[in-house]
């Protein structure tokens, strides 16, 4: 179970107690997710101790988007401006951290180039990411590809899948815009006709996905990440498909 948490101080102690409570006393394996943006390294520190002393070894470690009130060069401090920067600090702050990195199968947006994006990617693996956790993406032959380019770039960590279950064409299209991923041809023309029936907007995206999913495991994916929008019902009933 992963749990994301903003910049506020009260928000990362909230985090902290929910994950401790969710490891202690319900048995969970948790990840955090924490982000460098708007952070110091001094913050970094300060979150990366309070998780360490609740028992937490697992971290997505991300840059994260600027926020809008800031620019990029007011978002980043004192040199802690890239994921492979929070990844060194925080296996040289602890070392047995596990930690995840994002990866992107049709490039970062910020990106200059496909090349410059495995750079930045192996710069993340190099400094001590144990795992890759993938953009969502939509065609399979997408993350096959990517993992075949990580692999001959010598990136040898786990990678796994992103998937993201569509409940909206407006909202897909919306995130899809904004971090680069496209829309295969049929799963657009099932979702417009499925018109303004939510219901079956989300009966589309559910089965798109469990096919995704089958195939993504048949082919020895090293499992999956659901991008769920802490939507818990989509997420229930694609586990359950999954199981039948």
């Amino acid at each position: 179970m992963s749990i994301t948490y903003g910049a506020g101080g009260s928000a990362r102690e909230r985090t902290t107690q929910i994950a401790g409570l969710l490891r202690e006393e319900h048995g969970f394996v948790t990840m955090a997710h924490l982000t460098c943006v708007n952070h110091s390294p001094a913050e970094i520190e300060q979150i990366a101790a309070a998780h360490h002393a609740s028992g937490i070894r697992n971290l997505m470690a991300l840059r994260g988007d600027v926020p809008k009130e800031l620019s990029a060069t007011t978002a980043f401090k004192d040199g802690l401006r890239y994921g492979s920067d929070l990844v060194t600090l925080l296996k040289r702050l602890h070392p047995d951290f596990c930690l995840g990195v994002g990866g992107y199968p049709e490039k970062h947006p910020e990106a200059g180039s496909a090349g410059a994006d495995f750079d930045n990617l192996k710069l993340k693996v190099d400094a001590g990411a144990d795992f890759i956790v993938t953009q969502l993406f939509f065609d399979n032959a997408v993350y096959y590809r990517f993992v075949e380019a990580c692999r001959a770039r010598g990136i040898t960590v786990p990678i796994i899948p992103g998937i993201m279950p569509v409940l909206s064409l407006k909202q897909i299209r919306r995130f899809t815009d904004m971090c680069g991923a496209t829309l295969p041809a049929p799963l657009v023309r099932r979702l417009e006709a499925a018109g303004d029936s939510a219901d079956a907007v989300e009966f589309v995206g559910l089965e798109w996905a469990v096919t995704q999913i089958r195939g993504l495991l048949a082919n020895r994916a090293p499992g999956y990440h659901l991008y769920t929008l802490n939507r818990a019902k989509s997420a229930l009933a694609l586990v359950a498909a999954l199981a039948a």
